[in-house]
Formats: C-alpha cells, structure tokens, sequence
C-alpha cells in the first residue's frame, strides 16, 4: 500500500456497559504506558488500534463516535503524526456494520482498514499481511473462540463462513482486523442496504455476500489478542504488556495544546 491512500476506520460509537461504570469513553481506558520525551505516561487503549492502522499503511483516519463521546475529539485532535482525524456520529449504537458505513460519505475510491479500538493484539505490524485486492481478515488463535466471531476458511485460505458467537463455533481462529478495496466496501454497503440494515455484525452480512459469490481471504498471521473491553481482558492486556513502557510510534495531538478543531464529516457531525 506503499504511496497510496487508506483509511483506518475506528468505531467507537459502543456504551462500553461491559466496563461500566467510566467517568469517559472506553476507548481511553489507560492500558499501558507509552515515553512521551522520556517520560513515562499512560495510553489509551485506542492508541493500539491507531498505532496498528498507521503501521499497516493508513494515511488518513476516521473515527466513528456516538454524540456523547466528545472525550475522544478531545483527546486525539485533528490528526495523528501526518495522518489526519476525520470524526463521523452514530447517533445510537446499532452494530457495527451501521457505524463503519457512517464513513462512506468520506471515501473517495480509496482502501479501508478496521479494527476495534478496545482490543491490543500482536504483532503491531500484522496488518501488512493483508492483501490489497481482496476482502481478507486478519485472524487470531483464541482459547474461546465463541466470544468471538470464528473464521472458518478452506485450504485456500478463502473464508467460507463466519460464526458469530457460537458456542459450537468450529474454529479457534477469530478476526481482529480487516481490510478490503473500495470496490468491496462498496458492494458491502449496497448488500447492507439491500438487506434493511438488518445487519448488525459484519460477519452475517459477509456470510450473506459470500453466498452472491463474493470472496474474501483469512490470513493466519495474529499471534496474540486480547479483548480490553472486560475486566478479565483488561487484566490480560496489562500482563501481556508488561511492566516497562513502550516507545509509542506517535503522540496524540489533542486539542487546547496546540491542535486546530479536527476534521467533521459535517457541521453536526451526523453522516447519513
């Protein structure tokens, strides 16, 4: 994706009752420490998921937001390093498929990548494995892989079906990130369209692209993922981190220190 444009899309329109009760947006959730001129500060656990959308060749960001999460403008500003912020709104949460197609208004032809920004997982550059041409997810071995959406590919690799939440799900390899050309988000938001908006989970409405012939990819290349947005996820996160801290790749450039007002989708914020 070297010299071409890509949007890293952040949802994180969710309520987070699974942490509640927060004084804040989930997504900064202290996770980690990061040296800010030598020193020591904490991170937000969003800043995994950027530091991961940036690595894996994103030029250009957009967060998705629900109009109460003004916490999260605040903090990361109107750009992170060179790649700009761009905020669009969820007006109540409706899936995750409703949220990221909440950026269509503000793609212009160009690659996406997603991830959710309350999980940290390895390796930080995992997303380069992803190719450019298809609808591929980038898959993750779990121990419960029925909290999870299970991806179940053939011996080509090709995803033949995603099993969300099951209990009988019949693969520990689950997604944790994924990313596809605009021509597929496209057809992907047609289909959502098409089919009522009915669609919450993006893994039901690319089982039901799959069976209009559609194709998409699950590339092994996850080594480690833990879902922050539990109290036991949380524990986990912080012991797979460790104690020392990391040097972050960026710092957020947040508003009142030297920041402009960042980028709306539109005056109210609301994309439709």
């Amino acid at each position: 994706m070297s010299g071409r444009a890509m949007w890293g899309i952040v949802p994180a329109a969710g309520s987070g009752t699974r942490m509640q009760p927060l004084a804040f947006s989930k997504e900064l959730l202290p996770v980690g420490t990061r040296l800010d001129d030598g020193a020591e500060r904490p991170r937000a656990v969003s800043e995994y998921l950027v530091e991961r959308l940036i690595a894996g060749g994103a030029t250009k960001l957009c967060f998705i937001i629900s109009p109460g999460k003004s916490d999260i403008l605040a903090y990361y500003g109107d750009a992170v390093g060179d790649a700009p912020i761009y905020y669009a709104v969820q007006p109540s949460a409706e899936g995750l498929c409703d949220a990221i197609f909440r950026a269509a208004p503000l793609l212009n032809g160009e690659p996406v990548a997603v991830g959710l920004p309350d999980t940290v997982w390895f390796p930080e550059d995992a997303l380069t494995a992803l190719p450019d041409h298809a609808l591929s997810f980038l898959l993750f071995p779990v121990e419960h892989p029925e909290l999870f959406d299970a991806v179940v590919t053939n011996g080509r690799g090709e995803v033949a079906e995603i099993q969300v939440k099951r209990q009988d799900a019949s693969s520990n390899w689950i997604w944790g990130a994924f990313k596809m050309p605009a021509s597929v988000f496209a057809q992907l938001h047609g289909l959502w369209l098409e089919r009522g908006k009915r669609d919450q989970y993006i893994g039901t409405l690319v089982n039901a692209w799959l069976e209009l012939g559609g194709r998409a990819l699950g590339i092994r290349s996850g080594a480690a993922y833990v879902d922050v947005g539990t109290v036991n996820g949380y524990r986990e996160a912080i012991r797979m981190l460790g104690g020392e801290p990391r040097r972050a790749l960026f710092q957020p450039r947040r508003l009142g220190a030297g920041a402009g007002e960042g980028n709306a989708a539109n005056e109210r914020g609301d994309v439709d």
